[in-house]
């Protein structure tokens, strides 16, 4: 809930640091910062100090007693983050500092911030919308080039500008059939139906597009999921700890050791991957056991990539008997074969080659030595390859919020029933009610059409200070 409060956070990570930036938003903001700052000038005032500016001083307590040196940064409304007059004070990075700067705020009538309360008056106030508001947490957040660009697209609106102008078009739309059906008794036609075909075409294919888009958003923003699968003891912990170059998973000789899925992500060529160690599998009598294999099995629907850890000591039968089970859970899946531990073999990797050639056919594979590091930078460029995400420009718009994707879901469904209302000459009034129920979805994602159960979702989820 949006107040008239003047609110205050540090706005800098937790802990210590070389410095930390306290901001403060709100009417009194001026004011209040005004009677704690000494500026380094006589008689200096912030009421008389330019907007953009800095000012070097001390804050003091009510006792006149020095907390710090600081730097006070103004920002006069409208033209501020929050839309607000906002003042930020950069003080050393001593928590204590800190605490002592907004207690002292605090007895003099700022408020504690709520978690995203700074971008949340942002939106409210019309400085950006909802989608550009949830792409300061993704920016935030980023961690690789691509998942930074595609933050800064949506926050400078690239997103934003593609809806409103389909919902200005879905607005014309809807008022010729409106228009129509005040003249109904009459039978005037304002709106021709082929053009009316041709645009709700458009429109479905501009909104599938965003829709599907999301696929490869997801990929970009939370790592392709990648299921590493196979039976007990034949190297995936081993693997994984491999691609992340560290002990995070345990590794024994001894079966079933891996009895819940680990999870970690790791960046190969600007691509996130996250990858899911699974129990192994195999028959066994123990439930905790079990229940890590019914695991594995529902981690494997949901992977897009499958790497199945393959012994290359096995019997080819055994392997067989488990492609049965494995392989219907990978259609439509990026499968590939890794045989593991060429190291324990007598001969050598291209006889084994043969022997393993004709058991999975049309499947890609690779002969690798988890421990002893051999192949792996050859695996990891197979992983590249599967990923199969297109190149994105720094203006192309991808979708990569869950609640975005939802929404455009649900829009997409509205205008194909549009256009198939249009196709069977559906009454006007149902027309017009599916129009505006997509305007309604996609306005949904800018914030145009909110509820407050939606806002504080969303800027729940945000640090505070931000």
């Amino acid at each position: 809930m949006i107040t008239n409060d003047t609110i205050c956070a540090v706005s800098t990570a937790p802990g210590v640091g070389g410095i930390a930036v306290i901001r403060v938003s709100g009417k009194e903001a001026i004011p209040i910062i005004n009677g704690i700052f000494v500026g380094i000038k006589k008689n200096m005032s912030l009421f008389s100090q330019k907007a953009y500016t800095l000012a070097y001083g001390s804050i003091l307590d009510e006792e006149n007693r020095l907390i710090d040196e600081v730097i006070v940064a103004l920002f006069r409304a409208p033209h501020s983050f929050t839309g607000e007059d906002v003042v930020e004070i950069s003080c050393h990075g001593s928590l204590y500092i800190q605490q002592q700067i907004i207690a002292l705020l605090i007895r003099k009538g700022c408020r504690s911030a709520l978690p995203g309360e700074f971008t949340q008056r942002a939106f409210a106030n019309g400085k950006m919308d909802l989608s550009q508001a949830e792409a300061v947490a993704d920016l935030i957040a980023s961690t690789s080039a691509a998942t930074h660009r595609l933050a800064m697209n949506q926050m400078r609106g690239g997103f934003s500008r593609e809806l409103t102008l389909l919902r200005t078009r879905l607005l014309n739309f809807v008022s010729l059939v409106e228009l129509e059906l005040d003249f109904s008794e009459e039978e005037v036609e304002f709106a021709n139906r082929e053009q009316l075909k041709d645009l709700s075409t458009q429109i479905e294919q501009e909104i599938r597009r965003l829709s599907e888009s999301f696929r490869v958003g997801n990929a970009i923003k939370n790592g392709i999921p990648t299921a590493i699968i196979g039976e007990t003891n034949a190297g995936k912990s081993t693997l994984l700890n491999r691609f992340l170059h560290e002990d995070r998973a345990l590794v024994s000789d001894i079966h079933g050791t891996t009895r819940d899925v680990i999870e970690d992500t790791i960046n190969l060529q600007g691509i996130t991957f996250r990858f899911i160690d699974t129990a192994g599998i195999r028959d066994t009598q123990d439930k905790i056991e079990s229940m890590g294999i019914e695991r594995t099995f529902r981690k494997l629907e949901q992977a897009s990539i499958v790497l199945w850890v393959i012994d290359v000591t096995q019997e080819i039968g055994k392997i067989k008997r488990l492609s049965e089970r494995i392989l219907p859970l990978c259609e439509k899946k990026k499968l590939i074969l890794v045989f593991n531990k060429i190291d324990n073999i007598s001969g050598s990797v291209e006889e084994e080659k043969e022997r393993f050639a004709l058991t999975l056919p049309g499947v890609e594979y690779i002969f690798i030595s988890a421990k002893e590091n051999k192949c792996i930078v050859q695996l990891e460029e197979l992983l590249v390859r599967a990923a199969q995400l297109p190149e994105t420009g720094e203006n192309d718009i991808i979708v990569t919020n869950a609640r975005h994707y939802e929404a455009l879901t649900r829009a997409l469904s509205a205008i194909e029933r549009v256009r198939h209302g249009l196709d069977t000459d559906i009454s006007g009034d149902f027309l017009s009610q599916d129009i505006r129920e997509c305007m309604h979805y996609l306005g949904e994602i800018t914030g145009q059409i909110s509820t407050d159960d939606i806002l504080g979702n969303i800027f729940s989820k945000f640090c505070i200070g931000k």
